[in-house]
């Protein structure tokens, strides 16, 4: 059962509450070059971004947002570490919503200005802690990293905030250690109503981030756990979105989408199904449409998961046949399946 958390407006983005679990990213462009940033964020919105960071490292960043605001969709959040002016002059610039530690930026007076500046525009405030960044307190308490100092210092630096009279707040606790971060939400989620943003951080490169990242977020989000997901990758931003998505579908907690199944091949296998499989999913990745497509390779289970699928490919000996709502529709040469197939489903549009 899905944890229920307090709704919260990201620009025009609402999460928690009943609200699906939203995904995110982060440019790594330079945040001050708006023309790159712009190009980025619209690369991710067509990939199904939903909420988008920008880093602002300094003034410039700042002003930049009001700029990249103009041609952008999605709510933008700005990312500050150490200077509460730039969060505050980042809101000033349009920023949806402000992602800050408190125990980096200052003195609880610095705080209050970013509390104040956020209260009187609405903005969410996000209290981000990462196992990389916990404070010299939690770590000497308990001797080091651990979920139970990554979960006080959130609960701790969110409090400070709530004293202040402002409750508009999102909390995420990550850490590279897959079962530590699992630990530490399973800690948190009884211990507030604020939404979670969840993700394993400092993932690694694509592979070896694709599967720490899907086994991390599987254990938390199969707990009812999250609000907003980032799968943190070493890659392309819009690599982190398609696997979001196929994370979030595979475990039905989001529709849409075409979903692509096809087998690992084997001695049997007579066509060359890797490549094949390989050029169906970068073809059908940005269809809209909720469906199931098989690319299979051998007579075996071949037939059978092409009939199940809306559409399929069932391979032989250099050809194969077009399965379409479980029917034989035509048989093609090896190399003219993927357009025949994709033809069955612009058909389908």
């Amino acid at each position: 059962m899905r944890m229920i958390t307090n709704e919260v407006n990201i620009g025009k983005v609402k999460i928690g509450g009943n609200n699906p679990i939203a995904i995110q990213s982060m440019t790594n462009t330079k945040t001050e070059d708006v023309k790159a940033t712009v190009a980025q964020i619209l690369d991710l919105e067509k990939a199904g971004c939903d909420i988008i960071r920008c880093a602002v490292p300094s003034k410039e960043a700042a002003l930049a947002l009001s700029e990249i605001k103009k041609s952008i969709n999605i709510p933008l959040v700005a990312d500050i570490h150490f200077d509460y002016r730039l969060a505050i002059a980042a809101m000033e610039n349009g920023a949806d919503k402000v992602r800050i530690n408190p125990g980096n930026i200052g003195s609880l007076d610095r705080v209050r200005e970013v509390v104040n500046c956020a209260r009187e525009r609405n903005i969410p405030i996000r209290v981000g802690v990462n196992s990389g960044s916990l404070e010299k307190e939690c770590l000497e308490k308990y001797g080091g990293v651990t979920a139970e100092g990554l979960t006080e210092s959130a609960l701790k630096e969110a409090a400070v905030i709530e004293d202040m009279g402002y409750d508009n707040l999102v909390i995420s606790i990550k850490a590279s250690d897959v079962l530590m971060c699992v630990k530490a939400h399973e800690l948190i989620k009884d211990k507030t109503k604020h939404p979670l943003h969840v993700g394993i951080t400092e993932a690694g490169t694509l592979k070896r981030g694709l599967i720490k990242s899907s086994a991390g977020l599987a254990l938390i989000l199969d707990q009812g756990i999250g609000d907003t997901v980032r799968v943190s990758l070493t890659a392309d931003p819009v690599e982190e979105i398609y696997a979001a998505k196929e994370i979030l579908k595979t475990l039905g907690l989001k529709k849409g989408g075409i979903e692509v199944v096809s087998c690992p091949t084997c001695g049997r296998t007579n066509i060359d199904l890797i490549s094949l499989a390989e050029k169906v999913n970068e073809a059908v990745k940005d269809y809209p449409l909720d469906l199931k497509i098989a690319v299979m390779g051998c007579i075996v289970n071949g037939p059978g998961e092409a009939k199940e699928a809306d559409l399929g490919i069932a391979g032989a000996k250099g050809a194969g046949m077009i399965f379409k709502k479980g029917e034989i529709i035509k048989k093609c040469k090896e190399e003219d399946l993927l357009k025949e197939l994709l033809e069955e489903l612009n058909e389908l549009i």
